[in-house]
């Protein structure tokens, strides 16, 4: 019995696999730096959000018009690459856990700083 769920191995495979084409068949000098972060599959296989974290904040907007005026081509290499019966249509989401994460970091850097201020203050 295989640990994973069958949706968790596409999910990866998926990833990897999408990842693998943005790099090497989009063509696009506009698109940015792009890393594909986690690929999640309905439970009926058709549909695959996939969520990606782009370097450059203000090219958001641009990254995601391009990525989905491709994705006629990534499912159809997707379908060349990877033998299941339905081949999802994709959905592209910003991952914004990476900035969520680095606004903890704040938080917690300040709450450090200001503690540390207290700390001298009262000695």
């Amino acid at each position: 019995m295989h640990p994973y769920k069958r949706t968790e191995r596409l999910n990866i495979l998926l990833r990897e696999e999408i990842a693998d084409l943005i790099m090497k068949k989009i063509k696009d000098p506009r698109l940015g730096f792009v890393t594909v972060t986690d690929v999640e599959l309905t439970k009926d296989l058709r549909t695959a959000k996939v969520f990606i974290s782009i370097m450059n904040k203000n090219d958001y907007d641009l990254s995601l018009e391009i990525l989905n005026s491709s994705k006629g081509l990534l499912r159809s290499e997707i379908s060349k690459r990877i033998k299941i019966k339905y081949i999802p249509s994709i959905e592209f989401l910003i991952d914004r856990s990476a900035e969520h994460g680095g606004r903890i970091d704040e938080i917690l850097r300040g709450l450090r700083e200001s503690r540390q201020k207290d700390d001298t203050t009262s000695q």
